[in-house]
């Protein structure tokens, strides 16, 4: 697994940044920065995507990598790299947008829902397997998943908040991916930068204690 992968796996959770006024990415990076989140990811359907992506690698990518998510084919995926993104998401198993992140040498976290498609994506190359949505197929999926599929790592991704993100961590994922539910966007509107924090830093701490159990 690349380093930037393997950090994100370190840490275990990510911060899906979708829909945020652009000139709020920074401080909310830097907020999110100190709740403890390991990595960022900022969806490449929201407006000014590749500039927020420019801006937070350049403020936080050398503490923090920094992504580019909902990267649907290899066209986008050409684009969040070019603006600085140092690992790709996307929602299902788009096999045009992995063959560009390993033509590119970017680490790519490929979207899958059934055993078939995470196979599919770990034979094509993907480092990590996003399992989507977590929240409607349960912690114990992950479980039973693992079972006959050890050698992929897991990132579990919709539906993942503070109380059960320890759930999907101690069932085998690898990390925990989070937008709404780990952010808070009231905040975030009002510069609330303490309130974004403490929020954040929740998820953090479930993510930490599973792992210490």
């Amino acid at each position: 697994m690349g380093k930037v992968l393997d950090l994100i796996a370190a840490n275990g959770v990510v911060a899906i940044l979708r829909g945020i006024e652009p000139a709020r990415m920074v401080p909310l990076g830097g907020a999110l920065l100190a709740a403890g989140v390991g990595a960022i990811e900022v969806t490449m359907n929201s407006d000014g995507a590749p500039e927020a992506i420019t801006a937070l690698r350049r403020e936080l990518g050398e503490v923090m990598p920094v992504g580019a998510g909902t990267v649907m084919d290899g066209e986008a995926a050409h684009r969040a790299v070019d603006a600085g993104a140092m690992f790709l998401l996307t929602p299902h198993l788009a096999e045009d947008t992995l063959a560009a992140a390993i033509a590119l040498g970017v680490p790519a976290v490929v979207g899958a829902m059934t055993p078939t498609e995470a196979v599919r994506a770990y034979s094509l190359g993907a480092e990590m397997v996003k399992i989507f949505p977590a929240g409607t197929l349960g912690a114990n999926y992950f479980r039973e998943l693992r079972g006959p599929l050890p050698h992929i790592r897991t990132m579990a991704v919709g539906g993942v908040n503070a109380a059960n993100a320890a759930d999907f961590i101690k069932a085998g994922a690898a990390a925990v991916g989070a937008g709404s539910q780990l952010i808070d966007q009231a905040a975030v509107r009002s510069g609330d930068w303490e309130a974004v924090r403490s929020k954040a830093a929740a998820m953090v701490a479930a993510v930490k204690s599973a792992r210490n159990v």
